[in-house]
């Protein structure tokens, strides 16, 4: 399979995907067109239902076939077709392990009914006995952490439920928006799932690449590879990205210097964990928590950071207006 590893092929994943006989993945994840009439620049988004509960079958028929035994499955879909995915999913023996809401802010605005701020992220495996799942990875820190300082909690924290309200939707003007794609998906969530999924060296599909997220994340976070795009422009664009992401900082003793890379994790983590600065730092037991997590997530648990360094940091990004709102806060001081 070396001709896939670490690549966005350009054409029909389907169609590529048929000429492969033997299972070499280890996590898909797939965010398919969701026949709502999005204009792409290379695909008609307006199928008849029925063709597009058909086509939904064959592109996870071809997933399914290159996915090894104890592979992960992951598909993001609206409401109108996510009937389709869960049957498709029945007739190729897929066992659903959760059915994640992605809820987000700047919704779609509407006048004549309730505006959606959602996405369905459906979660299969092949076998229901066997699969990575790494929870501490993922874990966050618990109400008993945070409110009550209860030694009998894990000390890992808490597995997040499964609607996930941290990673809003991209729109046009936030920095990590591309624009050259109509769709893309925030980088924080393909790295939970990326995280908590897969293992490093592991393999990652997407076959509708889009705008690179996935393979993008996947490469910061030491993972194979493959994307299938139709698009020549959204590839190229993305393999742009993927050369771009190579300031991940090397694995070591030294301590780096903050690139954005770093930054952006420490954000990820703080949305993720939901602890408002202010209570974070002055609480020392919170923050040897948080700093742990921290390290686990760039240095694989190795000291490199102190929580002084997280303390000035986090401090610094909020001065900058860089570190977001919590969206389940109402502390006036977070900006």
């Amino acid at each position: 399979m070396q001709e896939f590893k670490n690549k966005i092929i350009l054409g029909d994943c389907i169609t590529k995907l048929n000429t492969i006989n033997e299972p070499f993945v280890d996590l898909v994840f797939a965010d398919p067109p969701f026949n709502i009439g999005f204009e792409y620049d290379k695909y008609d988004d307006n199928k008849d239902a029925g063709d597009y509960a058909d086509w939904t079958f064959r592109w996870m028929q071809a997933c399914n076939k290159i996915l090894k035994e104890t592979g992960s499955f992951y598909v993001a879909i609206g409401d109108e077709h996510v009937v389709d995915v869960k049957l498709a999913a029945d007739r190729l023996n897929l066992f659903l392990r959760n059915w994640i809401i992605w809820h987000y802010s700047f919704g779609q605005q509407t006048k004549t009914k309730f505006a959606r701020a959602h996405t369905h992220i459906l979660y299969f495996v092949k076998n229901e006995k066997e699969f990575c799942f790494n929870a501490k990875e993922t874990r966050i820190i618990s109400d008993r952490q945070r409110n009550y300082r209860d030694k009998r909690a894990n000390k890992d924290g808490k597995m997040p439920d499964d609607v996930w309200d941290e990673y809003p939707r991209l729109c046009g003007t936030f920095e990590e928006r591309k624009g050259f794609h109509p769709c893309q998906m925030p980088e924080s969530l393909l790295s939970r799932i990326i995280r908590v999924s897969s293992n490093q060296g592991d393999w990652v599909f997407d076959p509708f690449s889009g705008s690179g997220t996935t393979c993008v994340v996947a490469h910061k976070l030491k993972r194979n590879y493959t994307g299938i795009e139709l698009s020549p422009e959204y590839a190229k664009e993305s393999r742009k990205r993927i050369k771009q992401s190579e300031s991940l900082p090397v694995i070591g003793e030294n301590k780096p210097d903050w690139n954005s890379h770093l930054e952006n994790e420490l954000k990820w983590l703080y949305h993720e964990n939901k602890v408002p600065t202010d209570q974070l730092i002055k609480d020392t037991y919170l923050l040897n928590i948080f700093t742990g997590k921290y390290n686990a997530r760039i240095h694989d648990g190795r000291n490199i950071f102190t929580n002084k360094d997280i303390s000035e940091k986090l401090l610094k990004l909020r001065k900058s207006a860089k570190l977001g709102p919590l969206k389940t806060t109402t502390h006036p001081n977070e900006q």
